[in-house]
């Protein structure tokens, strides 16, 4: 066999390898996801932004292996694009929270419809694509609400476990409420509290504890997902 030859079979031999072990970590890594997501998935969701805070916020889920769903207010989100950008790259998936949160139930469906229209728009407009889950604000609904949100596309989306974030719980609070989550429920927290993102690091290892990964929301079903 020619010196030539010889570097051709083992260039050969070599890629064969390479592609043996690749495709043992590829089929190895999908059980241990599996294994790891044994409980079933559940939504972790904040609302709210984007804010001054949103960037900590995402850096914090990223760096702890979190995904989330982020109920943007439209008003926020028209005037901090980047922002918007920002929490999709971070594989985040971005929602409609209204355009200023008000009380929508005391509003007419005209106002509604503002509300809602305008949110998709400036969410779609700053890079967020076109919003699926729509979460009224303080979690007040009605048909008029509904009737106008399924006219977008939307699915309403309201909460299994609420954090208390909003009003002032402790972070350690704030942990507890999402070791109370099952598989397919909803936490909702929010994008500005400090607490809720000290707490960050120790979401992530509680649901690891109980084999619980942080999944997406369903469009069809309401319920977390796996992504």
């Amino acid at each position: 066999m020619t010196a030539k030859r010889a570097l051709t079979v083992l260039a050969a031999a070599s890629a064969a390898a390479a592609l043996t072990v690749t495709a043992t970590t590829t089929s190895a890594a999908a059980p241990a996801r599996a294994a790891a997501c044994g409980a079933g998935y559940v939504g972790l969701t904040f609302d709210d932004g984007p804010s001054g805070t949103t960037t900590k916020l995402l850096d914090a889920l990223r760096q702890n292996g979190l995904r989330a769903t982020m109920f943007n207010q439209g008003q926020y989100a028209a005037a901090n694009p980047s922002l918007v950008r920002a929490q999709v790259a971070a594989g985040m998936w971005v929602a409609n929270h209204s355009y200023t949160h008000p009380h929508l139930t005391r509003l007419s469906q005209a106002q509604i419809d503002s509300e809602i229209s305008r949110t998709q728009q400036a969410i779609a407009g700053a890079g967020g694509g076109t919003p699926k889950l729509f979460r009224p604000p303080y979690g007040e609904t009605n048909t008029t609400v509904k009737s106008v949100a399924a006219r977008y596309g939307l699915t309403e989306i309201i909460w299994h476990v609420d954090s208390q974030d909003w009003n002032g719980a402790s972070t350690d609070a704030i942990v507890q409420s999402v070791a109370r989550l099952t598989n397919g429920q909803i936490i909702l927290m929010h994008d500005w509290p400090a607490n809720t993102l000290a707490a960050v690091p120790r979401i992530a290892q509680t649901l690891a504890s109980r084999g619980l990964c942080a999944g997406t929301i369903s469009p069809r079903t309401g319920r977390a997902v796996a992504p």
